[in-house]
């Protein structure tokens, strides 16, 4: 299978109306670029396009040229004066290696791959094949601005591009002369079965001036999505001589204390790591190796303050915070609010977004032998 696109930006936009320029809106700028480029772009970078044709408006193909800075990567063609000629023109131009086509709207800036990718695969097994949106809002006939009467939505479909054929398919029936609405509707007529594959709410196209305004909604969260990181931490610390432990940066008097190379802050140490662990950037013993002597009995709020440093230079906010310590004892509960401000004033979050509770293990493993200490946690990063 090889397969073109052909952009069908030939016509005059009438419901938008021309800008200040005199431009159709398929060749206006959004976020910064002619909404054409943007169209060709969604099918530039797909893999498995083989040619890119653009049909550009009667005497207008150096606007077409203008508006996509010249792309050598595609093949420029004149329009006709109806959509059914310039389809047909662009049919006419696409080189005989190509087996199938797509038809695309040049006013449709934000077709997804996957839109594109179900055409494609529907294609496999039918001649014909076009992206669609179930009508899920009730319908209404009208007239003189009254409704007149409703009017059932079963069976109806809201029609999408790109319109997919087999290319010697749809150049026999753009060659019957037929006036059709699009191609789907051409297809039809000559009893040429059509798949209807899975459209996209994002998918559309640009007709009135408020479209401008979503698509640029969209287009700004395409090239800056947001980004959630999830990072989890888990650390283990055995009982040793002392008469405290120190947990979640808070001292806590007990009959043995943790041994450790740092403090052995054991919570502590388990949200560090789920913050670095968010960033993809390893654990506190690549950042703070125990074999250097200088960390050596160190207080584990430096490690924690340097991971939500580093998160901070990566552009991270740290959302939330959740530390499980897991011991039969010291008594944790007595401890946890004083441990949550604590951590919440080093991370300089809110205390509502950190959170520190403690369970055992029932007596099982070495937690539950009194052996040690152990803690999982967990934090939630967000791109600022």
């Amino acid at each position: 299978m090889r397969i073109a696109a052909l952009i069908v930006a030939a016509g005059n936009g009438s419901r938008m109306g021309a800008d200040r320029s005199g431009r159709a809106k398929q060749f206006q700028m959004l976020a910064g670029r002619a909404v054409v480029a943007h169209t060709v772009d969604c099918f530039s970078n797909h893999p498995l396009i083989s040619e890119i044709i653009i049909v550009a408006p009667m005497g207008g193909v150096e606007c077409a040229r203008d508006a996509l800075k010249g792309r050598t990567d595609v093949i420029y063609v004149e329009g006709g004066d109806s959509r059914s000629a310039s389809v047909a023109r662009g049919l006419a131009q696409i080189p005989s290696p190509i087996t199938h086509v797509l038809i695309h709207d040049g006013a449709r800036p934000l077709v997804a791959k996957s839109t594109i990718d179900g055409v494609i695969e529907a294609l496999k097994t039918g001649p014909a094949a076009a992206p669609a949106l179930a009508v899920t809002d009730a319908l209404w006939r009208g007239a003189d601005g009254q409704v007149t009467a409703p009017q059932a939505r079963d069976g109806l479909y809201r029609a999408q591009t790109p319109q997919g054929f087999e290319i010697n398919t749809i150049r026999t029936a753009h060659a019957s002369g037929i006036a059709a609405a699009d191609d789907v509707e051409l297809a039809l007529s000559l009893g040429i079965d059509v798949t209807i594959t899975q459209g996209h709410e994002d998918n559309l196209k640009l007709t009135y001036p408020a479209d401008f305004d979503r698509a640029e909604r969209l287009l700004a969260m395409k090239e800056d999505p947001m980004d959630i990181r999830l990072g989890n931490g888990f650390d283990v610390h055995r009982f040793g001589t002392g008469d405290h432990v120190v947990l979640c940066g808070v001292r806590v008097p007990f009959e043995r204390g943790l041994q450790g190379h740092s403090d052995a802050d054991v919570g502590m140490h388990a949200v560090t790591d789920a913050i670095y662990g968010a960033l993809a950037q390893g654990d506190i013993g690549q950042h703070f190796p125990p074999s250097d002597p200088q960390w050596k009995g160190a207080e584990s709020h430096i490690f924690l303050r340097h991971a939500v440093e580093l998160a901070t230079e990566m552009g991270f906010s740290i959302s939330n915070v959740d530390c499980t310590l897991i011991c039969e004892f010291p008594k944790i509960g007595p401890h946890a609010a004083n441990m949550r401000i604590v951590m919440a004033e080093i991370m300089n979050m809110e205390v509502d977004r950190v959170s520190v509770k403690a369970t055992t293990s029932e007596r099982l493993g070495f937690t539950g032998r009194g052996e040690g200490i152990a803690s999982i946690a967990t934090a939630t990063l967000v791109k600022k």
